[in-house]
Protein backbone atom coordinates (compact mmCIF):
# COMPACT_ATOMS: atom_id res chain seq x y z
CA UNK A 1 0.00 0.00 0.00
CA UNK A 2 1.43 3.78 -0.79
CA UNK A 3 1.13 6.86 0.87
CA UNK A 4 -1.75 7.95 -1.26
CA UNK A 5 -4.53 4.62 -0.47
CA UNK A 6 -4.41 6.37 2.76
CA UNK A 7 -6.58 9.72 1.34
CA UNK A 8 -10.40 9.83 0.56
CA UNK A 9 -10.82 10.32 -3.29
CA UNK A 10 -11.47 14.31 -3.16
CA UNK A 11 -7.73 14.23 -1.15
CA UNK A 12 -6.36 11.92 -3.91
CA UNK A 13 -7.55 14.58 -6.46
CA UNK A 14 -6.05 17.47 -5.15
CA UNK A 15 -2.79 15.65 -4.57
CA UNK A 16 -2.96 14.18 -8.23
CA UNK A 17 -3.96 17.89 -10.05
CA UNK A 18 -0.31 19.03 -9.99
CA UNK A 19 -0.21 21.49 -13.10
CA UNK A 20 -1.87 25.17 -12.94
CA UNK A 21 -4.39 26.63 -10.43
CA UNK A 22 -5.78 24.90 -8.20
CA UNK A 23 -8.41 25.49 -5.24
CA UNK A 24 -9.06 23.54 -2.15
CA UNK A 25 -12.13 24.46 0.01
CA UNK A 26 -12.70 21.98 3.07
CA UNK A 27 -13.30 22.53 6.33
CA UNK A 28 -12.00 22.15 9.71
CA UNK A 29 -10.68 18.19 10.37
CA UNK A 30 -11.06 17.27 6.50
CA UNK A 31 -7.61 17.09 6.14
CA UNK A 32 -6.35 19.98 4.45
CA UNK A 33 -3.12 19.71 5.41
CA UNK A 34 -2.35 15.99 5.20
CA UNK A 35 -3.76 16.91 1.44
CA UNK A 36 -0.75 19.57 1.04
CA UNK A 37 1.59 17.58 2.59
CA UNK A 38 0.99 14.35 0.29
CA UNK A 39 0.91 16.76 -2.83
CA UNK A 40 4.39 17.88 -1.92
CA UNK A 41 5.62 14.24 -1.07
CA UNK A 42 3.75 13.41 -4.83
CA UNK A 43 5.46 15.84 -6.47
CA UNK A 44 8.96 15.00 -5.50
CA UNK A 45 8.48 11.33 -6.04
CA UNK A 46 6.12 10.71 -8.64
CA UNK A 47 6.88 13.70 -10.59
CA UNK A 48 10.01 14.29 -10.47
CA UNK A 49 9.87 17.74 -9.53
CA UNK A 50 12.80 19.19 -7.71
CA UNK A 51 12.77 19.93 -3.55
CA UNK A 52 13.84 23.20 -4.00
CA UNK A 53 11.58 24.33 -6.54
CA UNK A 54 8.15 23.40 -4.25
CA UNK A 55 7.55 26.57 -1.78
CA UNK A 56 4.71 25.59 1.34
CA UNK A 57 3.53 28.64 3.12
CA UNK A 58 1.47 28.79 6.14
CA UNK A 59 0.85 30.84 8.74
CA UNK A 60 2.89 29.99 12.35
CA UNK A 61 6.37 28.92 12.51
CA UNK A 62 4.52 25.97 14.47
CA UNK A 63 2.28 24.92 11.27
CA UNK A 64 5.68 25.17 9.38
CA UNK A 65 7.31 22.78 11.37
CA UNK A 66 4.74 20.25 11.40
CA UNK A 67 4.42 20.55 7.58
CA UNK A 68 8.50 19.81 7.46
CA UNK A 69 8.16 16.62 9.52
CA UNK A 70 5.09 15.65 7.89
CA UNK A 71 6.49 15.27 4.29
CA UNK A 72 9.92 14.20 5.83
CA UNK A 73 7.73 11.39 7.17
CA UNK A 74 6.55 10.77 3.55
CA UNK A 75 9.35 11.30 1.31
CA UNK A 76 12.39 9.38 1.44
CA UNK A 77 14.97 12.00 0.30
CA UNK A 78 15.07 16.19 -0.52
CA UNK A 79 12.51 17.13 2.09
CA UNK A 80 14.73 19.55 3.52
CA UNK A 81 15.37 20.97 0.47
CA UNK A 82 11.75 22.01 0.13
CA UNK A 83 11.28 25.65 1.42
CA UNK A 84 8.44 25.20 3.96
CA UNK A 85 7.88 28.87 5.32
CA UNK A 86 5.68 31.41 6.83
CA UNK A 87 5.29 34.32 5.09
CA UNK A 88 7.45 36.69 7.24
CA UNK A 89 10.73 33.77 7.18
CA UNK A 90 10.17 33.73 3.32
CA UNK A 91 10.39 37.45 2.91
CA UNK A 92 13.18 38.01 5.33
CA UNK A 93 15.21 35.34 3.30
CA UNK A 94 14.57 37.12 0.01
CA UNK A 95 15.36 40.95 1.71
CA UNK A 96 18.11 39.47 3.31
CA UNK A 97 19.85 38.92 -0.25
CA UNK A 98 18.35 41.64 -2.36
CA UNK A 99 17.48 44.40 -0.43
CA UNK A 100 19.79 46.79 -1.26
CA UNK A 101 17.86 47.08 -4.84
CA UNK A 102 15.53 49.59 -2.79
CA UNK A 103 17.84 51.61 -0.92
CA UNK A 104 18.31 49.05 2.45
CA UNK A 105 21.30 47.49 3.38
CA UNK A 106 21.29 43.20 3.95
CA UNK A 107 22.20 43.99 7.62
CA UNK A 108 18.75 45.57 8.05
CA UNK A 109 17.09 45.50 11.60
CA UNK A 110 13.38 44.11 12.41
CA UNK A 111 11.79 46.13 14.55
CA UNK A 112 9.01 44.03 17.35
CA UNK A 113 6.16 45.74 18.58
CA UNK A 114 8.53 46.78 21.74
CA UNK A 115 10.56 48.49 19.29
CA UNK A 116 7.65 50.29 17.14
CA UNK A 117 5.66 51.84 20.64
CA UNK A 118 9.51 53.17 21.79
CA UNK A 119 9.65 54.82 18.16
CA UNK A 120 6.45 56.17 17.63
CA UNK A 121 6.81 57.35 21.38
CA UNK A 122 9.56 59.55 20.15
CA UNK A 123 7.71 60.76 17.19
CA UNK A 124 4.87 61.62 19.57
CA UNK A 125 7.05 63.94 21.70
CA UNK A 126 8.99 65.36 18.35
CA UNK A 127 5.85 66.52 16.81
CA UNK A 128 3.92 67.47 20.05
CA UNK A 129 0.83 65.01 19.34
CA UNK A 130 -2.07 65.69 21.58
CA UNK A 131 -2.47 62.15 23.65
CA UNK A 132 -5.87 62.94 24.20
CA UNK A 133 -7.07 62.86 20.59
CA UNK A 134 -4.17 60.07 19.70
CA UNK A 135 -2.33 57.45 21.02
CA UNK A 136 0.45 55.68 20.05
CA UNK A 137 -0.98 52.46 19.42
CA UNK A 138 -3.73 53.11 17.47
CA UNK A 139 -1.93 54.98 15.23
CA UNK A 140 0.46 51.91 14.72
CA UNK A 141 -2.74 49.85 14.54
CA UNK A 142 -3.92 52.53 11.50
CA UNK A 143 0.20 52.40 10.15
CA UNK A 144 -0.57 48.35 10.21
CA UNK A 145 -3.94 48.46 8.93
CA UNK A 146 -2.50 50.60 5.92
CA UNK A 147 0.39 48.25 5.12
CA UNK A 148 -1.87 45.23 4.65
CA UNK A 149 -3.90 46.76 2.44
CA UNK A 150 -0.42 48.12 1.15
CA UNK A 151 -1.44 51.72 1.11
CA UNK A 152 1.83 54.20 1.33
CA UNK A 153 2.31 57.01 3.49
CA UNK A 154 1.41 59.47 0.14
CA UNK A 155 -1.59 57.75 -0.65
CA UNK A 156 -2.77 57.82 3.13
CA UNK A 157 -2.30 61.78 2.88
CA UNK A 158 -3.87 62.45 -0.79
CA UNK A 159 -6.97 60.55 1.11
CA UNK A 160 -6.80 62.01 4.37
CA UNK A 161 -6.80 65.27 2.30
CA UNK A 162 -9.97 64.58 -0.34
CA UNK A 163 -11.89 63.53 2.86
CA UNK A 164 -11.22 66.81 4.64
CA UNK A 165 -10.10 64.70 7.92
CA UNK A 166 -7.64 66.58 10.28
CA UNK A 167 -7.52 63.33 12.42
CA UNK A 168 -6.65 61.34 9.14
CA UNK A 169 -4.33 64.05 7.82
CA UNK A 170 -2.40 64.03 11.34
CA UNK A 171 -2.48 60.46 11.35
CA UNK A 172 -0.85 60.57 7.64
CA UNK A 173 1.85 62.87 9.11
CA UNK A 174 3.02 60.07 11.28
CA UNK A 175 2.70 57.51 9.02
CA UNK A 176 5.01 59.61 7.10
CA UNK A 177 7.57 60.40 9.87
CA UNK A 178 7.58 57.07 11.25
CA UNK A 179 8.59 55.45 7.70
CA UNK A 180 11.45 58.02 7.56
CA UNK A 181 12.97 56.70 10.47
CA UNK A 182 12.16 53.52 9.83
CA UNK A 183 14.26 53.83 6.66
CA UNK A 184 16.65 56.60 8.45
CA UNK A 185 17.65 53.44 11.43
CA UNK A 186 18.03 50.68 7.90
CA UNK A 187 15.08 49.27 9.62
CA UNK A 188 11.93 47.59 9.14
CA UNK A 189 8.71 46.15 11.17
CA UNK A 190 6.98 43.12 10.53
CA UNK A 191 4.47 44.72 7.80
CA UNK A 192 7.10 46.13 5.95
CA UNK A 193 8.78 42.65 5.14
CA UNK A 194 6.05 41.88 3.08
CA UNK A 195 5.70 45.54 1.63
CA UNK A 196 9.29 45.59 0.79
CA UNK A 197 9.03 41.86 -0.82
CA UNK A 198 6.20 42.86 -2.54
CA UNK A 199 8.37 46.65 -3.91
CA UNK A 200 11.24 44.82 -4.31
CA UNK A 201 9.40 42.37 -6.77
CA UNK A 202 7.59 45.11 -8.70
CA UNK A 203 10.51 47.18 -8.66
CA UNK A 204 13.05 44.49 -9.89
CA UNK A 205 11.74 42.45 -12.64
CA UNK A 206 15.28 39.95 -12.26
CA UNK A 207 14.69 39.39 -9.14
CA UNK A 208 11.49 38.56 -9.43
CA UNK A 209 11.82 35.99 -11.93
CA UNK A 210 14.49 34.50 -10.10
CA UNK A 211 11.93 33.62 -7.67
CA UNK A 212 9.54 32.95 -10.30
CA UNK A 213 11.89 30.08 -11.62
CA UNK A 214 13.05 28.53 -8.09
CA UNK A 215 9.53 28.40 -6.60
CA UNK A 216 7.94 26.66 -9.37
CA UNK A 217 5.35 24.89 -7.48
CA UNK A 218 3.84 27.29 -4.53
CA UNK A 219 1.12 26.08 -2.12
CA UNK A 220 -0.38 28.10 0.48
CA UNK A 221 -2.30 26.79 3.41
CA UNK A 222 -5.05 28.44 5.49
CA UNK A 223 -5.79 30.77 2.13
CA UNK A 224 -8.55 32.72 3.75
CA UNK A 225 -6.01 34.19 6.15
CA UNK A 226 -3.81 36.24 3.96
CA UNK A 227 -4.55 39.85 3.16
CA UNK A 228 -3.68 41.87 0.53
CA UNK A 229 -0.51 42.05 0.87
CA UNK A 230 0.14 38.37 1.01
CA UNK A 231 -2.36 37.77 -1.90
CA UNK A 232 -0.51 40.20 -4.04
CA UNK A 233 3.24 38.88 -2.94
CA UNK A 234 1.92 34.79 -3.85
CA UNK A 235 0.01 36.51 -7.04
CA UNK A 236 3.32 37.93 -8.54
CA UNK A 237 5.52 34.51 -7.34
CA UNK A 238 3.13 32.26 -9.33
CA UNK A 239 2.36 34.74 -12.38
CA UNK A 240 4.68 32.45 -14.39
CA UNK A 241 4.05 29.21 -14.09
CA UNK A 242 0.57 29.16 -12.94
CA UNK A 243 1.18 26.11 -10.45
CA UNK A 244 -0.37 27.04 -7.26
CA UNK A 245 -2.52 25.27 -4.91
CA UNK A 246 -4.16 27.08 -2.00
CA UNK A 247 -5.73 25.82 0.57
CA UNK A 248 -8.53 27.20 2.90
CA UNK A 249 -12.10 27.18 4.35
CA UNK A 250 -14.33 30.24 3.54
CA UNK A 251 -15.94 29.65 7.15
CA UNK A 252 -12.88 29.61 8.77
CA UNK A 253 -11.03 33.20 8.84
CA UNK A 254 -9.93 33.81 12.42
CA UNK A 255 -7.38 36.82 11.60
CA UNK A 256 -9.34 39.04 10.13
CA UNK A 257 -8.50 41.51 12.86
CA UNK A 258 -5.06 41.14 11.24
CA UNK A 259 -6.84 42.96 7.62
CA UNK A 260 -7.43 39.30 6.04
CA UNK A 261 -9.65 39.30 3.03
CA UNK A 262 -11.91 36.71 2.35
CA UNK A 263 -12.13 38.06 -0.95
CA UNK A 264 -8.79 36.60 -1.82
CA UNK A 265 -10.04 32.97 -1.52
CA UNK A 266 -13.82 33.65 -3.00
CA UNK A 267 -12.09 35.39 -5.69
CA UNK A 268 -9.35 32.94 -6.24
CA UNK A 269 -10.92 31.91 -9.83
CA UNK A 270 -11.17 35.50 -11.04
CA UNK A 271 -7.23 35.84 -10.46
CA UNK A 272 -6.01 32.69 -11.36
CA UNK A 273 -8.57 32.06 -14.78
CA UNK A 274 -9.16 28.21 -15.36
CA UNK A 275 -8.27 27.21 -11.71
CA UNK A 276 -9.75 24.24 -10.98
Amino acid sequence: MNNYDTLNPMQREAVFTTEGPLLVLAGAGSGKTRALTHRVAYLIEEKGVKPWNILAITFTNKAAGEMRDRVNSLVEYGADSVWVSTFHSLCVRILRRFIENIGYTTDFSIYDSDDTKTLMKQIFKDLEVNTKVLKERGVLGVISSAKNEMISPEEFMLSAKAEGDSRLKRIAELYMEYQKRLKKNNALDFDDLLVKTVELFQSKQEVLEYYQDRFRYIMVDEYQDTNTVQFKLVSLLAAKYRNICVVGDDDQSIYRFRGANIRNILSFEETFPGAK
